[in-house]
């Protein structure tokens, strides 16, 4: 039996204890935190110890089994955010076998497969991938029977509608239009595969959506500055924040890009940002003397030091790593949440960046170059945005006041 910050580890796990105690200082866990990854080292290995498993024969159901039987009534490790700090550790060493693909269901593996099609084949990012998956998961889940084999062979037409109608009636029209793309994509893989005999994809109708029908819905000028104002420079958060904040307001970038900035992209000579943006585009966007002051303020006091990644924001909370375009919306929501704005996306500081620039007189070409846009057509959305100009040219409603 070793003890170590105040918890006695026991079983077969014990010998494990002081290496993973020694891992999760190092990525920054705070003693306290620490502990409750520890107490369920503990409880994993006492529980192993009574039900007589060997660590080596751990799988995912005896994980979930653990998690119901001996976690459950535990509501202070069940917050304490899982096992996968836990695990990962453990199967780092090889003393729980890394999870394979046996313990994968059908519709699980053949998403597996479709997410490598969507990576290698089409090009697409990860994130995007993960999107289709996440859409069409639901009409992959429809096809297996009770037996857990895959359905696919007697697909049909009236199935592929049926289901697009039903699906798409519980979501807004964004989402069911992603939902039919990446439905037409997942049938043409199925048919490339041979998975189904007929191309269905044809079958699936697109969803009505005009694209410039609304209004940008940027931030005002006092808006901004009351978002900027919200964060604390005297803390290392808040100057990560505040530069989180202008990279997204001045220059339009998205919270994917924003997450995934490097210290090498930066070009403090040229006073220039390398962005890895959609379709593995590289491009430079100029860095303003206010966005790199912030940058660098945030560089100098408050970033760690060594963190392991060459990132340049990084999670305030442990484990240290960089930070993911979620933890970044999270920074603006937040942000706008104290500047008493309700919950705020970074995509609308992307309109609020182009708004501003067409207001202070910025041809669209050069706000569609700031935002990477691929086409022209995407940036006249913000032509809308200028009402007094669009009021010269409206035409008076027939029977209204002259």
């Amino acid at each position: 039996m070793k003890e170590s910050l105040g918890v006695r580890v026991s079983g077969p796990l014990a010998r494990c204890a002081p290496g993973f105690v020694a891992v999760l200082v190092e990525v920054g866990y705070r003693p306290n935190a620490a502990a409750v990854q520890l107490r369920l080292l503990a409880h994993l290995s006492r529980w192993l110890e009574r039900e007589g498993i060997d660590p080596g024969d751990v799988r995912e159901p005896e994980i979930e089994r653990f998690r119901e039987e001996d976690l459950a009534p535990v509501r202070s490790l069940r917050i304490a955010g899982g096992l996968v700090p836990l695990l990962a550790y453990l199967r780092g060493l090889g003393v729980v076998p890394v999870a394979d693909e046996r313990a994968l269901s059908n519709v699980e593996l053949l998403l597996v497969r479709y997410r490598e099609y969507l990576l290698r084949e089409r090009g697409l990012t990860a994130g995007t991938a993960r999107g289709y998956i996440d859409c069409v998961r639901p009409f992959v889940s429809s096809r297996a029977r009770e037996d857990g084999e895959l359905d696919l062979v007697g697909l049909m037409p009236q199935d592929v509608l049926a289901f697009v109608l039903a699906d798409c009636q519980r979501r807004p029209r964004r989402s069911a239009k992603l939902m039919v793309t990446a439905l037409r994509s997942l049938l043409r893989f199925l048919h490339v595969e041979g998975l189904i005999e007929r191309p269905l994809a044809q079958v699936v109708r697109s969803v009505a959506f005009w694209r410039l029908q609304g209004l940008p819905r940027g931030l005002a000028s006092d808006q901004v500055r009351a978002l900027l104002e919200g964060c604390d420079s005297d803390t290392a958060n808040g100057r990560r924040d505040l530069a989180i904040l202008l990279l997204l307001v001045r220059l339009g970038m998205r919270r994917g890009e924003v997450a995934r900035l490097r210290l090498e992209d930066i070009d403090w000579r040229a006073g220039e940002l390398l962005v890895g943006g959609k379709g593995a585009r590289v491009e430079r966007l100029p860095l303003p003397s206010d966005v790199g002051e912030s940058v660098a303020a945030y560089l100098r006091d408050g970033r760690p030091a060594d963190p392991g990644t060459r990132a340049v924001f990084m999670r305030v909370r442990a484990p240290r790593a960089a930070m993911t375009p979620a933890g970044i919306t999270q920074v603006v929501v937040s942000a706008s949440k104290r500047a008493g704005l309700g919950e705020v996306t970074p995509h609308r500081l992307r309109h609020t960046a182009a708004s501003e620039l067409l207001r202070r007189g910025a041809p669209l070409v050069e706000i569609g170059q700031l935002l990477r846009h691929r086409t022209e057509l995407t940036t006249t959305i913000y032509a809308k945005v200028d009402r007094d100009r669009l009021r010269e040219l409206a035409l008076p409603w027939p029977g209204g006041a002259a």
